[in-house]
């Protein structure tokens, strides 16, 4: 893969990301966070096993091709994840209850998987892009199941929450 391929990959993908965003932000308030969520999580896991061998054919094209979809999964994702994070605790801890699961997540998932992932594919000369692919479906696999079990935030009401709630605040 030549590294030009690479890098336009990345900045096409970012441009459709700053597209689809919005996009995807404004359609997970009409059919729940949930669906997107879970549809960017299958996609993310799935996206891993072809995302390599498209790579792996050194066209351009195709090396483009798998970074963007590779992206437009992940946006299905951080789209709604700022509104399903914030709106799954009650607004007297939503800033903490938020942050800190968010925080967590960043440090223990987000800072060891490039770790991880060096460690599986092993050395230049035998890469073993299989063993990343299937850390990638655990990874996604997880976040599936923890959205799948999560309740769904969208057009929920806030009068749950005690402090809004006269009647459970006395």
């Amino acid at each position: 893969m030549r590294k030009d391929a690479a890098i336009a990959g990345v900045l096409i993908g970012s441009v459709v990301q700053f597209v689809l965003t919005p996009i995807i932000g404004a359609l997970s308030d009409r059919v729940g966070r949930r669906p997107l969520y879970l549809a960017g999580a299958a996609g993310t896991g799935l996206w891993g096993f072809a995302f390599f061998p498209l790579v792996n054919t050194r066209n351009d094209g195709l090396t483009v091709l798998a970074i963007v979809v590779g992206l437009v999964c992940t946006t299905l994702m951080y789209a709604p994840q700022a509104a399903f994070f914030s709106e799954l605790f009650g607004t007297s801890v939503r800033y903490s209850g938020a942050s800190l699961g968010y925080q967590l997540a960043s440090v223990f998932a987000g800072g060891l998987a490039p770790l991880i992932s060096v460690a599986l594919l092993g050395t230049v000369d035998q890469k073993n892009t299989l063993a990343v692919s299937i850390y990638l479906a655990v990874a996604a696999t997880i976040t599936f199941v923890s959205a799948f079990v999560a309740r769904e935030t969208a057009k929920t009401s806030l009068r749950h929450d005690r402090v809004l709630n006269p009647e459970t605040s006395k």
